[in-house]
């Protein structure tokens, strides 16, 4: 039988050996890289095109959310379960609009992450039995009356979003992106206007609330 290749994201190394010794015992699959950092984890899902990847929410510079929506593009054929702390409909939601195939809450039970991995791998979708049936619900709901583009930002002012909530300036921001200063504080002026937010704090509180950013380390 041939290996399906897993890659692990997670910003805690003894987070990612737990989950790496417990993907090693599942039968037909294989650890194939490992990143703490989001953008580091576009480039080694590039590199190595794994067939599911394990992707945490919280990660420094490029969420795991941002990570999911950049990896979608370049690999539309590689099935991503987002790993998460949180239970609430926002942060569900965000998950899969951003492009992931399963949502697996971190205090699951552990038969949890193989039955989240194989479901996805076999091309279905997984959702932790923590998430309550009212959230789901709730979920479906909006999908079904929500309009494309309703007050979505695009991923690179969700990304600058981030970096601006991250504490940076805007020259920090150019060069972590490689752009010139003046396209960070055009990016920058779009966002606070579509949001209709002008200062530091609510775009902070934005930011928790959709899952941009996380309150937990």
């Amino acid at each position: 039988m041939t290996e399906r290749t897993v890659m692990l994201v997670d910003d805690h190394a003894l987070v990612r050996a737990g989950i790496a010794e417990l993907v090693k015992g599942m039968t037909g699959f294989r650890i194939v890289a490992e990143s703490g950092d989001g953008r580091e984890a576009v480039s080694l899902a590039r590199e190595h095109r794994p067939d599911v990847i394990l992707m945490d929410i919280s990660l420094p510079g490029l969420n795991g959310l941002a990570a999911t929506e950049r990896i979608r593009q370049y690999l539309p054929m590689t099935r991503i379960v987002v790993l998460s702390m949180h239970t609430d409909e926002e942060h569900v939601a965000t998950a899969f609009q951003s492009g992931a195939n399963g949502y697996l809450v971190k205090g699951s039970a552990r038969q949890e992450l193989e039955f989240a991995i194989r479901a996805v791998s076999d091309g279905g979708t997984y959702l932790s039995p923590l998430i309550s049936s009212e959230v789901l619900d709730n979920y479906i709901r909006y999908k079904q009356q929500s309009t494309p583009g309703d007050q979505d930002l695009t991923l690179r002012q969700r990304e600058i979003l981030q970096l601006i909530c991250e504490g940076n300036t805007n020259r920090q921001i150019a060069e972590t992106l490689h752009v010139s200063v003046k396209t960070v504080e055009s990016h920058r002026a779009q966002l606070m206007d579509r949001l209709g937010i002008s200062d530091l704090p609510g775009l902070v509180k934005y930011a928790i609330r959709h899952g941009i950013i996380s309150v937990n380390s």
